[in-house]
This record gives structure tokens, sequence and C-alpha cells, in this order.
């Protein structure tokens, strides 16, 4: 944890592997799931804050071809009507960027695009990195090196983690999978299980996972980096001597777009352009299995907790509760 920008709070325990034969360092990246949706979404405002992209923009305008009539804004928000990946695929199709990209270009929403939310799990990440490729002209994985993670110094990458640095992800009990996916048939189900893998142990701990450019849920990052990445926001987009985002960018980011029922969350949910809003007053992004990170501009604080055995989000409930207690006595 980081408060204006300083380490308050660095905790780490365990092994990086089942083995245990690493022990947890202060360098062990780990796949957080969703909380790297964020990133891609800010590589995104970086091209809106350089005028090259409107929030308001019809995809169709920087993406030739695209089918559906959502915006830039919708799609931040995860309101563009498109969760799913269109045309059934097997895993080795998360390492072919181009194929699954053409799917989502030909998918008719779901719903009228701005009607409804549900978090696009899984797609998320190729319908703004493609955005991205598009109009910058650089892979999204590339962009986010060069653009956000050098500037900032942040040890985090999409499609390059190091495998001797990479946690061995695991559930905390064997029934967690079919817990995590909801009940069949529902938006949950159906967002993450085409293409197959996001949850497979044999496949996320693998070199076609950890090389594979995948930005709604493959980001692998240190705990430090995503708290480090926090508090550049906080800070108004800056991060040491280093501005990535205007003021009045990271204020959009950080309003309210949309309020109402998630359906693939299953709950009401207020999301900001890439991150969710909390009642009070915090905001940032969790992920499968219990991973976290977020900033709470009342303290000052930029939080992440990071864990390679997925489970539920106990743990992070009592981090929460313990900042919670310190907000009140300060």
């Amino acid at each position: 944890m980081l408060r204006h920008g300083e380490p308050v709070v660095d905790l780490r325990e365990g092994w990086a592997d089942s083995a245990r034969s690493r022990p947890w360092t202060e360098n062990t990246l780990v796949n957080v799931y969703s909380v790297g949706k964020p990133v891609i979404a800010l590589a995104v405002l970086l091209l809106v804050d350089r005028g090259l992209v409107g929030l308001d923009d019809p995809i169709a305008r920087h993406w030739p071809g695209f089918r559906a009539r959502a915006s830039v804004r919708q799609l931040l928000t995860h309101t563009a009507g498109l969760p799913f990946f269109p045309v059934p695929r097997d895993a080795p199709a998360w390492s072919d960027w181009d194929l699954l990209c053409a799917d989502l270009a030909g998918a008719e929403p779901e719903w009228p695009p701005g009607t409804v939310a549900a978090e696009h799990a899984l797609t998320y990440g190729h319908l703004l990195g493609e955005i991205v490729r598009r109009v910058d002209g650089r892979p999204p994985a590339r962009f986010v090196a060069e653009e956000i993670a050098g500037p900032w110094g942040l040890d985090f990458s999409f499609g390059s983690a190091e495998p001797s640095r990479c946690a061995e992800l695991e559930f905390d009990r064997p029934e967690r999978p079919d817990l995590m996916l909801g009940e069949p048939g529902s938006v949950r189900a159906r967002a993450v299980l085409n293409p197959p893998g996001a949850r497979d142990l044999a496949v996320v701990n693998s070199a076609l996972w950890r090389t594979a450019v995948v930005p709604a849920v493959n980001l692998h990052a240190t705990a430090v980096s995503l708290a480090r990445f926090y508090a550049g926001l906080l800070a108004g987009g800056v991060l040491g001597d280093r501005r990535l985002l205007s003021t009045a960018l990271v204020d959009e980011l950080t309003a309210a777009h949309f309020t109402g029922p998630d359906l693939f969350i299953e709950s009401s949910t207020t999301w900001g352009l890439g991150v969710q809003l909390e009642p009070d007053g915090t905001w940032g992004m969790g992920g499968l299995g219990g991973n976290a990170a977020w900033a709470d501009p009342a303290t000052g604080h930029a939080i992440s907790f990071v864990t390679r055995q997925l489970g539920d989000f106990d743990r992070v409930g009592a981090i929460d509760a313990a900042l919670s207690s310190v907000r009140l006595l300060s």
C-alpha cells in the first residue's frame, strides 16, 4: 500500500509455486485477471487525451468493418453489448489476436449498446486493444509497455511474462472453478467459456497463456506495480516526473458513467471508464480469484493485493475493513 505515492505497508509471504521451491518475492509476477482491465482502458484514454479518439466516436470510425453500433465510451463502461466471443474457438485461439478480433468485428450486440451493463470479461481487452492498434499502429502490448509501463516504471506486461518470475496459479479448493462459473446458460457462464482455458490451470500456467496477449484477463504484474499505477492516477495522472494523462481525463475515468445491474457481476455496479466505483468513494478493479487493486482518494492510499491461490475476496475484505478503521481514526 502506498500513501501519496510513498510506501506505508509492503507485506508478502508464502511460495510462488505449489512445490514450495520458489519463495514469494517483491518481483513475483501474478496473472491478476480483470485487475488488468484499467491498464488497457488507460491505453485508449491516452489516445483520447491526444485527440486521436473521441469517447463518443463509433468504434467503426477507427475500426472499419466493425459491425456493432457502439461507442468507445460504451466499450469502456462494459455497455457495448459484446460480452461474448461469438464464434466457438479452441484454447490455442488465445494466441491468434487477428482471429479473435475478426470474430468480434462481425458480432451483433446482445443488447442495444448503452442499455445494459455486462462486464466484458474476456472480450474487453481485444476490443480496446484493437482500437489502440488501429489508431496508433503499435500492437496493444507494445503500446502499454512503451507508453504506460516504461514511463511510470511499472513491472507489468501483456504477453511477455518471464516464466521464472511467474507465480503458479492454483485453486483454493477443488470445487472453486464450478463456484466461479455461475449458473449454466447465464451471462457469466457464457462470457467465460469461449475460448476455453481462462480458468483452466493447465492453460493459465502454460507458455501459451503467458505469451498470448489477452488484455482483459492476463496482465502479469507485481503487487507494487499495481499500487504505483493507482498512485499515478490518484496524483492526477502524474507519477514521479512523468505525466501520462491530463487531470481532466483522470476525472472522466473516475466519474460515474453507468449505475445499475451488471448481468455478469450479478449485482448493481457503478462503472467509470475502466474502473468500478464503490459507495465509499474508492475506485479500482478486482480480478478472478481474489486479486484486487484500488485507490482511496479520501486517504491518498493506493492499494493492491495479488495471490496465486484463486478463491474469494475474503482477504481483500479484511484489508478493506482494516483501512476503513484507519479512515475513521484519521
